[in-house]
């Protein structure tokens, strides 16, 4: 694709108003699939190269969504990948040309999706660039590339568009949704516009896999926002927090299936779904008795403080590069030392005889004071740094609250967090394993040894004076109008 565009956008973009900042948002949805054709012209083929989480759910979401437009979804795999079998059993064949060899799909590609997993781009990034038609358009769903790139001093190609597409959700919810009418929100960027076509690329490839609405950014941005994010409040935080409330119930003499109904039934459950539906102000609301609203605070105001700490030298390990070195160097280690289940301790036996006996349980598991209170410290000190770092707020927003209760936490309740934590990709895998614990020493070492004092915090009352005031709650209620219309069904 050569031509200029000098034509009004084929998916216009608005500029939302969220605290303040003006923000990049283009909204998208089921019925602009007809326009696909107007957008990707000159686009013949889109080969979406690896078969990951991503990789099947997106390649299955565009074929379904540009079937009988000529345009035509090939998957590159390595002709040993064990991932070709399921491909086929998806639908894409070398018969019928959507089905190849990895190279020689992304040497025949005018739009070319590398969702191969991040260790594999690092590895094989030198050839992958030399195959890309003159012309061609780079497409990628995460920033971890990029900043490859920057640490080593080495650059993007020449001669092609680089755009990304980032869901904001693993690849099981952006299939899940798009089949259920919907789809998942996502963050796009345009790294390299060499033609005038990139924003109408990106946003087609966006409303393509179905995203309800897609916000600007830039892949730099996502990258730190990303890889921060899943090892704190996406991931490992969760795993951490609930860790140490479960251990802690147990020592104050709970049984094991009441201890995990308080440190994560009610956290994935009824916590999540309220913070999904209400925002941040709903579970504020939903604390009704005084005792409820008491306990939230104490535990609110005594995470806070530790939470903002941890989180910042976390956020200057990813800024820095250095927890991208340590995930490649981690990544090189697994050939000798696979990553150890976590999900094998007794909470996470407890957890399974939890969910089983859910449909049997008299009453609902209701929000736990006290886990709703670390788990909101976590996650507000999450928003805080993030917005002191410049992000945007409808990235912090995703990052911190929307991906999480709208795409991660569904699966760890219908599955368990030791089970997403043990299944999720390779780089979140190997930093949930490694803040995870950084996060259960916070809570079991910091914030319950001060829960247990005299129950006066220095700075508590500004604290909570500070969520109940948090321009946070404006910008959730605003990003609600754009939330998928329906929420995740997850068997």
């Amino acid at each position: 694709m050569t031509d200029t565009n000098p034509s009004a956008p084929v998916f216009p973009t608005t500029e939302l108003d969220l605290d303040g900042r003006l923000e990049t948002v283009a909204v998208g949805g089921h019925h602009l699939l007809p326009k696909l054709p107007e957008a990707l012209v000159g686009v013949d083929v889109i080969g979406v190269i690896g078969w990951g989480p991503q990789g099947r759910a997106q390649a299955c979401n565009l074929r379904d969504s540009l079937r009988g437009t000529g345009i035509r979804v090939t998957v590159g795999l390595r002709p040993e990948s064990p991932s070709w079998r399921d491909a086929e059993a998806h639908g894409f064949t070398e018969a019928t040309g959507t089905l190849g060899e990895m190279f020689e799909v992304i040497a025949q590609a005018d739009l070319v999706l590398l969702l191969i997993a991040d260790a594999a781009q690092v590895e094989l990034y030198p050839k992958i660039f030399e195959l890309l038609q003159p012309g061609a358009t780079l497409g990628l769903s995460h920033g971890f590339l990029i900043g490859h790139l920057d640490a080593v001093g080495d650059a993007l190609p020449a001669g092609v568009n680089v755009i990304g597409v980032c869901p904001k959700g693993m690849g099981a919810s952006v299939r899940r949704l798009y089949e259920q009418g919907s789809g998942i929100n996502a963050s796009f960027a345009v790294e390299q516009d060499i033609d005038g076509w990139a924003t109408d690329l990106a946003l087609a490839w966006a409303v393509g896999i179905g995203a309800p609405y897609a916000f600007r950014t830039t892949l730099r941005s996502e990258l730190r926002s990303d890889v921060f994010g899943e090892r704190a409040i996406l991931l490992g935080a969760v795993h951490g927090i609930v860790e140490a409330l479960y251990r802690q119930a147990r020592d104050e003499g709970d049984e094991e299936e009441v201890a995990f109904e308080r440190a994560c039934e009610s956290l994935t459950g009824p916590l999540a779904r309220t913070l999904s539906r209400q925002g941040i102000a709903g579970v504020l609301s939903a604390l009704t008795t005084p005792e409820a609203r008491a306990g939230f605070g104490r535990a609110y105001a005594a995470t806070y403080g530790p939470a903002a700490a941890l989180l910042e030298e976390l956020y200057d390990e990813v800024d820095s590069g250095r927890e991208l070195q340590s995930v490649s160097a981690a990544v090189a280690r697994l050939a000798r030392h696979p990553l150890a289940p976590v999900e094998t301790t007794p909470m996470w036996e407890a957890g399974r005889r939890v969910r089983v006996a859910r449909d049997s349980r008299p009453a609902a598991v209701p929000i736990d004071a006290r886990t709703a209170g670390v788990f909101l410290a976590v996650m507000v000190a999450q928003i805080d740094l993030l917005r002191a770092k410049g992000h945007p707020w409808s990235e912090i927003a995703n990052e911190s609250v929307i991906e999480a209760v709208d795409s991660l936490i569904p699966y760890m309740h219908s599955r368990g967090v030791a089970h997403m934590i043990d299944n999720c990709s390779t780089t979140a895998r190997i930093g949930a394993r490694r803040w995870g614990p950084a996060f259960e020493a916070m809570v079991a070492r910091e914030v319950l040894p001060a829960l247990h004092g005299d129950g006066t915090q220095a700075g508590a009352g500004a604290v909570l004076h500070a969520l109940e005031t948090h321009p946070v709650h404006a910008v959730l209620r605003t990003l609600a109008e754009l939330r998928p219309p329906i929420d995740i069904a997850v068997s």
